[in-house]
């Protein structure tokens, strides 16, 4: 796996985010997403699924994530 490096976490007014607390909560979070989905890649490519299929199915489930707390 390629080494990962955090992003710089910012609030919606692009100023960025200074709680140590809610950063590590933001990077642990997303290195589960991380961990987990490359465990399912490898899963896909053992059953003899394709991987570009399942890097696209992922990025199609991203992109089904919504914000429940938007005002509308």
């Amino acid at each position: 796996m390629k080494k990962f490096t955090p992003p710089l976490w910012h609030a919606p007014d692009e100023k960025a985010l200074d709680c140590k607390e809610k950063i590590k909560v933001l990077n642990e979070n997303l290195i589960e997403i991380i961990e987990l989905s490359q465990e399912a890649l490898e899963d896909t490519i053992l059953m003899g699924g394709d991987e570009k299929q399942f890097k696209s199915v992922l990025i199609e489930a991203i992109d089904s994530l919504t914000n429940p707390y938007k005002k509308n």
